[in-house]
């Protein structure tokens, strides 16, 4: 894998940070170690977004989901209850994980549900009145009036 000198970056950039971590994040990511548990990221609206994990086998008790650092953190782990099991195979994957979903500036995660081995997290974007666009009324100004000056 290649190594990017990142340090100009950070030199020549102020008020960037978040995007300059997204970026070492993206990098270092190793893709073998993110690939569990699968995910789907829609939009379910104009502001309106869902996180859904697959999270087969695992109970809405061995989840959590926190808010940290302006990020998702999915994670989760299941008590052994293989004591006097014995699997001919072994499928299904109940492995402890943790998933980071980074979330942009305004998104507010509006909820969470646990169904059919599926974990929903709802997410909307709430841009303040003041950062939306505005239109600024233009207004005319007539031209001044000529004042005519009469030699008497």
């Amino acid at each position: 894998m290649r190594s990017f000198d990142r340090a100009p970056l950070y030199r020549a950039s102020v008020g960037f940070d978040r995007m300059a971590d997204l970026m070492d994040r993206v990098l270092s990511a190793d893709s073998a170690t993110q690939s569990y548990p699968p995910y789907n990221i829609e939009k379910t609206g104009e502001n309106a977004y869902r996180i859904s994990v697959a999270v087969a086998g695992f109970s809405a008790d061995d989840l959590t989901v926190e808010l940290r650092d302006g990020a998702v953190v999915v994670s989760a782990k299941k008590a052994e209850e293989d004591e006097g099991r014995s699997f001919l195979h072994r499928g299904i994957a109940t492995r402890a994980f943790e998933r980071r979903f980074a979330l942009a500036e305004h998104i507010r995660v509006e909820g969470a549900s646990h169904q059919d081995g599926m974990l929903h997290i709802d997410l909307v974007r709430e841009v303040p009145e003041a950062l939306k666009p505005r239109q600024i009324a233009i207004d005319r100004v007539d031209s001044p009036k000529r004042v005519e000056q009469f030699d008497a």
